[in-house]
């Protein structure tokens, strides 16, 4: 099992950018797929997890309205699409397949994730 995640970068207060994580060693409708982001000195939390048929999808308060999770099936890769991006978002964020009754991680595996600096 792998996840390789891709698109962080550094923008300003109010911009966008969209998240990719590859998944290999499963396909994603196998289990519930969640994003998470840890920021320096703080734990790992959950920003999103989506059901293994893509039916439902729950948001952190804080990314409500903003993020959106997609995936792409032919690809197993799961997507987020971050808008009006804050400061409070910048952290690593990374993906791994998820319970979506408790969000936790199913896999004890973690990408080198990707970095997402929002300053001015």
């Amino acid at each position: 099992v792998q996840f390789v995640e891709s698109g962080g970068g550094l923008v300003q207060p109010g911009e966008s950018l969209r998240l990719s994580c590859i998944a290999s060693g499963f396909t994603l409708n196998t289990y519930p797929m969640a994003w998470y982001r840890q920021s320096p000195g703080k734990e790992r939390e959950l920003v999103a997890v989506t059901r293994s048929d893509g039916s439902e999808t729950y948001y952190a308060d804080f990314v409500k309205g903003r993020f959106t999770m997609s995936r792409d099936i032919a690809k197993n890769t799961v997507y987020l699409q971050m808008i009006s991006l804050q400061s409070e978002d910048t952290a690593v964020y990374y993906c791994n397949a998820a319970s979506f009754a408790s969000g936790r991680a199913v896999y004890p595996y973690w990408g080198q994730g990707t970095q997402v600096t929002v300053s001015s």
